[in-house]
């Protein structure tokens, strides 16, 4: 059986996180010359071939690159889509706590859209396929339903942790400098 790598993360020149890289990409832009710079600690070290005196090349695979273009292309907002918005909610109802299979999960709109609801980031929310039966086209109020968590736009930094589900420890270090504290 083959061990899976973790991903590598990318980022701009600048600090900004671009996109997750497999371990076999990550050596491409390291060969290729398109790492500006890089930190963090994967454990993982490809081995290559061996030269006329018997000494095996190797590449040290780090956790973080950062692309050497300035230009890279980042979206500076997050897809509203199915699966982000699951992940947004950790794949759990936000009403009753449950966390079904990925199947049974639905999109609730918080203000039903037959009332004027919008579909976007700050009016739905992943919901079991019971509680959105019993909500119904009322609001949470109306059903006696409280949310268990405030809806939000993630913003890069978080849409990258929530792409990921093995994210190593330097990636989130730096990872979660970005991301937003939500205390009131």
């Amino acid at each position: 059986m083959m061990m899976k790598h973790p991903l590598i993360l990318k980022i701009t020149a600048g600090g900004q996180p671009q996109s997750w890289l497999t371990v076999h990409q990550a050596a491409q832009h390291l060969v290729a010359g398109r790492v500006a710079w890089s930190f963090g600690d994967t454990g993982i070290i490809l081995k290559g071939g061996f030269n006329k005196v018997g000494l095996q090349s190797s590449l040290g695979i780090p956790a973080i690159l950062a692309s050497k273009s300035d230009h890279a292309r980042i979206a500076h907002s997050v897809p509203f889509t199915r699966q982000n918005l699951f992940a947004r909610d950790r794949f759990t109802c936000m009403y009753c706590g449950n966390k079904p299979s990925e199947r049974a999960l639905t999109i609730d709109h918080i203000i039903p859209t037959s009332r004027g609801g919008r579909h976007s980031w700050m009016n739905t929310c992943a919901c079991c396929f019971g509680c959105n039966q019993r909500k119904a086209a009322l609001t949470p109020e109306e059903a006696g339903m409280a949310l268990l968590s405030v809806p939000y736009v993630p913003n890069r930094y978080e849409y990258m942790y929530l792409r990921n589900r093995y994210v190593l420890t330097d990636q989130m270090d730096y990872l979660s400098k970005g991301f937003r504290n939500f205390v009131a």
